[in-house]
């Protein structure tokens, strides 16, 4: 298989991430009181993700019993207004793909699937096979992910990284003529793995109209890039999307980062959705709300770093951490507030100090 060379750049916005956007415009007909009048109005899916407790009984529950399966998730979303699902294809039997497409039919919901890469030329039989089944379903767009994980826990060299890049490549390249071969849509998530012009610049080497991005929202916060400009990188690719709110904290390695609840955090929902529909007016809008701990982005540590490309958030990673560690004991010298005869005698006694410690200890 010939491989297709790629290079990386890294975004180069860094602008006040932390500020909390403006609210306004229309996202979805839900029926939940929290939602903000503001984002009524476009239908909106559920991804399977957002049950991550519930789906498959996780925690036994009279109340909330556990989706065991696709079919489960569908009914339980429909009920609650929701206009489609995205969900996991693997371990589907060709009876049940059937199954799922009369439920969706019948309740006119829209299904995406969930899949993974394939990781070498035998899994592709593997991967295909899931192609089949989400198509039967009635899925057109298929999302997936190059790393499960996350890129600033899982790699420790920069040739790590690297070789991370090559693999995503060549399962990429595996992909493509596949899914061509099925009609379908191949929508990469930007999954806490590649920087958003790092994911755009995959996809137009990759050079298939096959070939997309599922545009998380939020995901990209964690790469210390402003979600905001995540968007507008990658609404040009969207083929799907996970729509989340995400509210931070600072803690002392970095930040705090969480899933909130739609209209609480900092992401400006209203231009996000408008940009994707710019581009792609079929796109789909699927709630990605992950109910857990919030994650800790350490990225005043040097080691969060390593495979990261941006000198500048580098050293003002390193200029954080000194705040952090050499804090002035003490009040900072400030002059608000003195006299003018008071500040005379400040300025005339540290001068006067100052000289006196330099003849004691610097000559």
């Amino acid at each position: 298989m010939k491989k297709t060379p790629i290079t990386f750049h890294s975004t180069s916005s860094r602008r006040e991430f932390l500020q909390k956007s403006a609210m306004a415009g229309a996202l979805l007909v839900w029926p939940f009181p929290a939602i903000p009048e503001s984002l009524k109005g476009v239908s909106m899916g559920v991804v399977v993700h957002s049950y991550g407790m519930r789906y498959g009984g996780k925690i036994p529950s009279e109340r909330y019993p556990g989706f065991k399966d696709a079919l489960d998730l569908m009914r339980h979303c429909h009920s609650l207004g929701a206009a489609g699902i995205q969900t996991t294809v693997g371990g589907w039997a060709e009876d049940f793909a059937k199954k799922v497409r009369e439920e969706r039919e019948k309740l006119g919901m829209y299904l995406e699937g969930s899949i993974s890469l394939p990781k070498d030329e035998a899994d592709l039989v593997r991967f295909e096979k899931e192609i089949v089944l989400a198509k039967e379903a009635g899925a057109q767009v298929l999302r997936t992910v190059c790393l499960s994980g996350r890129r600033y826990e899982n790699f420790k060299s920069e040739e790590e990284w690297e070789a991370f890049k090559e693999r995503s490549v060549q399962s990429i390249q595996r992909a493509e003529p596949m899914v061509k071969k099925h009609q379908v849509k191949l929508a990469i998530e930007n999954h806490k793995d590649w920087q958003a012009a790092e994911l755009a610049q995959l996809i137009q080497q990759t050079g298939s109209e096959w070939v997309g991005v599922t545009l998380d929202f939020g995901n990209n916060i964690s790469l210390v890039e402003d979600p905001m400009e995540v968007i507008r990188t990658l609404a040009p690719f969207a083929f799907s999307t996970h729509v989340k709110d995400m509210g931070v904290k600072s803690y002392e390695k970095g930040f705090l980062l969480s899933e909130v609840e739609l209209g609480k955090g900092i992401i400006d929902l209203k231009e996000g959705v408008d940009l994707c529909k710019r581009y792609n007016t079929q796109v789909t809008f699927s709630l990605e709300m992950i109910t857990r701990d919030p994650l800790e982005i350490p990225c005043l540590e040097e080691e969060f770093w390593i495979t990261f490309p941006d000198e500048k958030a580098k050293q003002l990673a390193k200029i954080l951490t000194m705040v952090r560690d050499r804090s002035f004991e003490g009040a900072l010298l400030g002059v608000s507030g003195l006299s003018g005869e008071e500040r005379l005698a400040l300025e005339e006694k540290h001068v006067v100090s100052c000289l006196n410690y330099a003849g004691k200890e610097l000559s």
